[in-house]
């Protein structure tokens, strides 16, 4: 089978499930996109990576790639190849002593590991087809009840100017949780800059 290239191009929240997130993998020659619910440790880990943060002890997938490379074992590609009663299941090509390995693996930890490693994502047409979607508006519902923002991308600092007031205050209470100060200042600097505004 052909195998898709995918971006990681946002992540949002769960209108749904509330504690959970989708992250939407794009695809890399045309226009459609493919939403994948996660629980919101799975997407800070991939936030964590995309942003280049460096926690203070490695977090699991961290862990996980520092043990990979110890071992010489390479991450070479992530394939999410199979969708089953609405449960993807991916893959993880790995690459030792010239032999290919492939482990099974949870899409949210397989993509958190793809962005450490800064290897390719794909996935097959037939896929796409059962749960792709074709974004043209900037917001748009898809799957049950996930609202997947085009617009916002996994959070960056300049991406915060794209989020409500609301939705910065709940993500504000999310990073302290998570005793993620660093983000957490950038977050309050944002409202901060919003009521001078006022």
């Amino acid at each position: 089978m052909r195998k898709i290239t995918l971006d990681i191009v946002a992540l949002s929240h769960s209108v749904a499930q509330s504690h959970n997130y989708a992250v939407v993998l794009g695809e890399k020659d045309g226009s459609r996109r493919l939403p994948i619910v996660i629980g919101s440790f799975e997407a800070q880990a991939i936030a964590v990576a995309m942003e280049r943060m460096t926690p203070n002890r490695p977090l699991t997938h961290d862990l996980f790639k520092n043990t990979l490379e110890t071992f010489n074992i390479d991450l070479k590609e992530v394939i999410i190849n199979n969708l089953l009663d609405g449960i993807f299941y991916a893959r993880l090509v790995c690459l030792k002593d010239g032999e290919l390995i492939e482990i099974d693996s949870r899409t949210s930890d397989a993509l958190a590991l793809a962005v450490r490693f800064n290897c390719p994502v794909y996935t097959y047409e037939f896929i796409l087809d059962a749960a792709g979607v074709v974004l043209e508006e900037t917001e748009e519902e898809v799957g049950e009840g996930v609202t997947v923002e085009e617009s916002t991308p996994i959070p960056r600092g300049s991406a915060l100017s794209s989020y409500s007031d609301d939705a910065l205050q709940k993500l504000l209470e999310e990073v302290l949780a998570e005793e993620n100060y660093e983000r957490a200042a950038e977050i309050r600097d944002e409202l901060k800059k919003r009521k001078e505004r006022q």
